[in-house]
């Protein structure tokens, strides 16, 4: 069973000064070619952790496809083709922390030409999926084709938000969502939007002040609303923080299907992290906040792709969500370390290794009984 996952692929061009960058002048620095695109990443992310996916995208017959395609293992039969398609680009200039201080991307084609019909060709890939990953760069008619399409056969369904401005295309699909994985401007946006108002303002506070409870408790409203329409499990991320998982009752219970428990992967971590730590409950409202781990951060691009990537992967090999997404979180700290989206390769010992530590250093915040209103 491979995962299936929908949306684009883009060239990055990444441009690393070596001095601050000076507005109206250029300055000396590193400029790079780098495979991206959410869904590229993650499909590539889960190939390098030893799971085949099925990319469902769109390029062009154009040289920044020539370099997307170079090193590509995966099947072309997903990807559309045609002369008159112009490749995804976006360009990234970023700051001294490896942080993205601006950029401009030229991703129209993904909504133009990744259509319902291109999508639905594809059901037969779709129907046997254990997980089909959509990122929010799909327009709302592909969107809500994949989404409907993946829950006519009961198979889970993960929303990646892309932007802050994409994000609000949770709005037509939230209820077919199983897993979301917004930050948190991401969260306020896609909550706000299924209000249909601005309840709900960004929440920028000294975080490395706060207590996981304090960011949590910041945070709860805007989860419960995902919740509340239709989303089974939310995972925000935290960056440095880490990331909060929550869920209506007992997040292992909310994928509705069964994965056969095999593969390196559940091979590897399912000895080192046991499903019993975390107890079974029945309750209204689950929280749980797992911690990253120190890094040698090159770039920060990429590492929340890789995070879904590892822990699609994981999943797909019958691992819970909880071990999986110590698994993601393991992942991200691979990516960040690298100078690329996703790195050249993953070494499975040491992703084991930080994700047993992740693993072992969560902690549930909530358990909750009552109603969540």
């Amino acid at each position: 069973m491979e995962p299936v996952i929908i949306g684009a692929l883009i060239l990055d061009i990444h441009a690393n000064p070596l001095t601050p960058p000076i507005s109206g002048s250029t300055v000396p620095g590193q400029v790079l070619f780098t495979p991206g695109g959410v869904a590229r990443n993650v499909a590539e992310c889960i190939f390098k952790l030893g799971i085949k996916s099925f990319m469902i995208g769109t390029l062009g017959i154009d040289g920044p496809a020539n370099v997307l395609l170079k090193d590509w293992k995966l099947s072309l039969e997903g990807i559309l083709r045609r002369e008159d398609i112009s490749t995804p680009i976006v360009s990234l200039v970023y700051d001294a922390n490896g942080e993205v201080s601006a950029g401009v991307a030229g991703v129209d084609a993904v909504e133009k030409f990744l259509t319902p019909k291109w999508i639905e060709r594809f059901e037969y890939k779709i129907s046997s999926a254990p997980v089909v990953m959509v990122d929010a760069n799909l327009s709302t008619l592909a969107l809500e084709a994949s989404c409907k399409l993946a829950a006519e056969f009961n198979v889970p369904v993960w929303f990646e938000p892309v932007s802050v401005t994409k994000s609000r295309r949770i709005a037509s699909v939230a209820k077919y969502v199983t897993i979301v994985s917004p930050n948190q401007d991401e969260l306020i946006a896609m909550a706000n939007t299924l209000c249909a108002g601005k309840l709900f303002q960004p929440f920028k506070p000294d975080e490395s002040k706060l207590s996981p409870e304090d960011i949590f408790r910041a945070l709860k409203p805007a989860i419960l609303v995902l919740l509340e329409n239709g989303v089974k499990v939310v995972i925000v991320t935290l960056g440095s923080n880490g990331a909060l998982l929550c869920s209506k009752g007992n997040p292992k219970n909310t994928l509705n299907k069964k994965f056969p428990k095999s593969g390196e992967i559940f091979k590897r971590v399912h000895s080192v992290c046991s499903p019993d730590r975390f107890f079974e409950s029945g309750s209204s409202l689950f929280a749980m906040h797992f911690p990253t781990l120190p890094a040698k951060v090159k770039k920060l691009t990429g590492a929340g792709d890789c995070l879904v990537g590892g822990t699609v992967a994981s999943l797909s090999n019958g691992l819970d969500i909880i071990q999986s997404l110590a698994v993601g979180i393991a992942s991200a700290k691979a990516a960040v370390e690298s100078d690329e989206n996703v790195p050249p390769e993953f070494n499975l010992d040491l992703i084991s290794d930080d994700a047993e530590l992740v693993y072992n250093r969560s902690k549930i915040l909530l358990v909750h009984h009552q109603s969540m209103l």
